[in-house]
């Protein structure tokens, strides 16, 4: 028997949002939710489940975000969680982690000679993280360099 595949979409807004949206034919097809940690520019389809996070990347609003993502996986259940960054990844990925939930990480294009502090810091939680360009997998130890979603290299 085959478990239906429900993804969480987790991105701050502005380039990482366009870097996730870019991966669409990823998870299109999938169920799917959007959490981001501020007002996003787009409209998602109507059956569409968008969450707002608080805006903390290193104050002690991140604890907020941990149980902000707590209740929010709770209560949609994802079985993955995709990222591209940044603010609200890492809090995502650890209550991810605590529940089961596989996580995928995309790494900034933007990240061309040095990983990101957000790519740094996602590694151990990871069950897959993609970086796109292939110098930057020499810095981070589960890299797998797939080309960019850009289509450039």
């Amino acid at each position: 028997m085959t478990s239906k595949q429900k993804v969480a979409l987790v991105s701050s807004v502005g380039g990482h949002l366009t870097e996730l949206l870019a991966l669409k034919s990823a998870f299109e097809d999938l169920e799917h939710f959007y959490v981001f940690n501020d007002e996003a520019p787009f409209q998602p389809p109507k059956n569409i489940s968008v969450y707002t996070v608080a805006h903390a990347e290193r104050d002690l609003l991140v604890a907020k975000n941990l149980l902000e993502f707590y209740r929010i996986f709770k209560k949609e259940k994802p079985t993955v969680m995709l990222s591209t960054g940044a603010g609200p990844a890492v809090p995502a990925a650890v209550v991810a982690k605590m529940l089961g939930i596989r996580v995928v990480f995309v790494e900034s294009v933007a990240a061309v000679h040095q990983p990101t502090l957000t790519g740094i810091l996602m590694q151990p939680f990871c069950d897959t993280l993609f970086v796109q360009w292939p110098q930057i997998g020499t810095h981070l130890k589960e890299g797998r360099w797939a080309g960019n979603i850009f289509g450039s290299s």
